[in-house]
């Protein structure tokens, strides 16, 4: 295996491990709340589990804004892409692995 193809593969771990860790984190934290009318909800997630998901989303902000984004709409994209990763497993994901 290329040293390229060895970094490539840790980094896939670690996405994974991130996403788990993610995923693990709301689970626990999320409890029946109520919805606003535009579809939010509010998680309340404690220290030292928020210090992880910030460190995640500032991350995950970097991977995944588009180019000429503004730091909110680059947030709130990074956002949907930590939840979607989080989120349950559905077939198509459980395929692709």
């Amino acid at each position: 295996m290329s040293v390229a193809a060895e970094r490539f593969e840790r980094a896939a771990i670690l996405g994974v491990a991130m996403a788990e860790e993610t995923r693990r984190i709301l689970r626990s934290h999320l409890r029946p709340a109520e919805v606003s009318a535009d579809g939010t909800v509010l998680v309340n997630v404690p220290f030292p589990d928020s210090a992880v998901l910030r460190v995640v989303l500032e991350v995950a902000t970097e991977c995944f804004a588009r180019a000429g984004a503004s730091p909110e709409q680059a947030r709130r994209e990074a956002l949907e892409s930590v939840l979607q990763l989080a989120g349950p497993e559905t077939e198509t994901r459980r395929d692709m692995g």
